[in-house]
């Protein structure tokens, strides 16, 4: 991290309380410096729907026309993703996925047919594979247009920087929506086991399997994958450097079928938002972080759990000067504390100041609920 930005990551900390460190639990307490701390004792800052462009003024306008709610809470853009790892310091991101088996389904949005405006001009919209972006026919402006494009730029940074510590990639699967679908929108096809294997198969010719955390990494023989972490821990920081894993945001009927026939998840890629108590449950997330849910939250990151929440809502967090999300956030212990945004100048345009990163100089820093105190934030990466 530059000087500048340390000085400005202090200044948007100034009066944020001391946060102490706990040794949590005993399995935490035996780490020695940053060779023994695990993934799970350690904290990052992750991005929300990180691919996401905003639509040019002429969409926009059109985008209301059909999504009268959009404004202003899609008015926000990111980086691309390698500049996120680079020059953002985030260590997680989320993409949003939707199946394309044929390709060209979505190179027409109903947006840019009612603003008057031709097809997408990007040649991968054409292409057969998963796409990333936000919403089917009303939000879909993107970074990558194909996941493997998204994956290829994770990992063309992580491989120039071997020594970072995991990163999370969090896919929320979507569809197409009713109310646009009356509209003269597409109606995209249903996540069903083929389109769940497509997409595996996708990650897996982008990452070798020596670069990904999978469940059957984790899991223990004879134990159920909740067992396996709450019992023996994740993986070590030090053994996972350069590595990739990824959890699933659904909680609704696109879990339900990737776990059929998989209670443990195994042989799958990804890690699903499971409640404690069920054989799946290793990874969790819980995006508000305030009022009694940070109690809940720093639970359970001392039972053993990698949680994610939020540090912020675009756009009421910023449009109300309000830092209190974030500083729960922060404080709650979740391993993956996600934001819209994690640069200083991105809220400038509201007149705001706010922006999301960990208090230091350091892209990941020893957790402040479930650290060993021999945990040192400078060890994590190399």
């Amino acid at each position: 991290m530059s000087l500048s930005r340390w000085l400005a990551t202090a200044a948007a900390f100034t009066g944020l309380a001391t946060l102490t460190v706990s040794t949590g639990s005993s399995q935490a307490a035996a780490n020695s410096g940053g060779t023994g701390t695990r993934i799970n004792e350690i904290q990052v800052v992750a991005t929300h729907n990180s691919y996401h462009r905003e639509l040019s003024g002429a969409e926009q306008r059109a985008q209301l026309e059909i999504d009268p709610g959009a404004n202003p809470n899609l008015y926000y853009s990111h980086a691309p993703l390698t500049e996120q790892l680079a020059e953002q310091e985030v260590r997680s991101v989320e993409l949003d996925v939707v199946p394309d088996p044929k390709g060209g389904l979505y190179r027409w949005p109903l947006v840019r047919k009612n603003a008057g405006l031709p097809p997408l001009e990007d040649p991968a919209w054409g292409e057969p594979g998963t796409k990333v972006f936000h919403m089917v026919d009303a939000d879909y402006n993107t970074t990558c247009v194909q996941l493997t494009q998204c994956l290829k730029q994770v990992r063309g940074w992580s491989r120039k920087n071997p020594g970072h510590v995991p990163l999370l990639i969090m896919l929320e699967f979507k569809a197409s929506e009713d109310r646009f679908e009356r509209l003269g929108g597409v109606e995209s096809p249903p996540w069903e086991e083929s389109a769940f294997r497509a997409l595996e198969d996708e990650i897996r010719s982008v990452f070798d399997s020596d670069d990904l955390i999978t469940p059957d990494d984790v899991r223990r023989p004879g134990l159920t994958l909740e067992q396996s972490v709450l019992r023996h821990g994740w993986p070590t920081v030090a053994r996972s450097a350069g590595k990739v894993m990824f959890a699933m945001d659904n909680t609704n009927q696109v879990r339900t079928s990737y776990l059929e026939g998989h209670s443990n998840l195994e042989g799958r890629v990804l890690f699903t938002d499971s409640a404690p108590g069920t054989p799946s449950a290793a990874f969790m997330k819980r995006n508000d972080p305030t009022g009694k849910n940070e109690a809940e939250i720093a639970d359970l990151v001392k039972r053993g759990y990698i949680v994610r929440t939020r540090a912020d809502v675009a756009m009421s967090t910023v449009l109300g000067r309000d830092t209190a999300m974030r500083e729960a956030a922060l404080g709650s212990g979740a391993q993956i504390v996600s934001t819209d945004f994690p640069a200083a100048g991105m809220s400038a345009r509201y007149d705001r100041d706010y922006f999301v990163s960990l208090p230091g100089p350091y892209a990941a820093r020893c957790n402040p609920v479930s650290a060993a105190r021999t945990c040192r934030d400078g060890q994590l990466e190399r």
